[in-house]
């Protein structure tokens, strides 16, 4: 029994974090980025660690996957006005396709494959910026 506890657990955690994620409006990939990270980490950890891995690459594929932007289409755009003065630009980490959120924390957002100069919502947030 003992033997099975860990990866029942971490799958039942896994399935309660795809499906709290189908909230997610259209338009914005953070549900399904934090559902598919979650998944891949779950499954490469239980590849290179066993019941132990699952959990931790569960986690941090969570953590990966909830922290990714979600690039601003123009339609989608009306729902978040732009401040005076515009969207604020995020700041480069000095790893490509990683910026620093312009709000709250400064929490480092994924905008891999999202255009220079396109809009991106923070998921921790919930504002727009501009990737730089």
């Amino acid at each position: 029994m003992k033997k099975y506890f860990l990866p029942a657990t971490a799958a039942v955690i896994l399935i309660s974090f795809g499906l709290t994620s189908c909230g997610t409006p259209p338009g914005y990939a953070t549900g399904t980025g934090a559902a598919i990270g979650a998944a891949s980490g779950a499954l490469i950890g239980a590849g290179a660690h066993g019941g132990h891995g699952a959990a931790i690459g569960l986690g941090a594929g969570l953590l990966a996957g909830a922290l990714v932007g979600a690039a601003i289409d123009a339609e989608n755009a009306k729902h978040y006005p732009a401040p005076r003065g515009g969207y604020p630009y995020a700041e480069p980490t000095g790893t490509p396709g990683y910026v620093y959120s312009p709000y709250g924390n400064r929490n480092v957002i994924d905008v891999r494959g999202v255009p220079h100069g396109a809009l991106v919502r923070d998921p921790s947030s919930n504002q727009i910026f501009r990737n730089p």
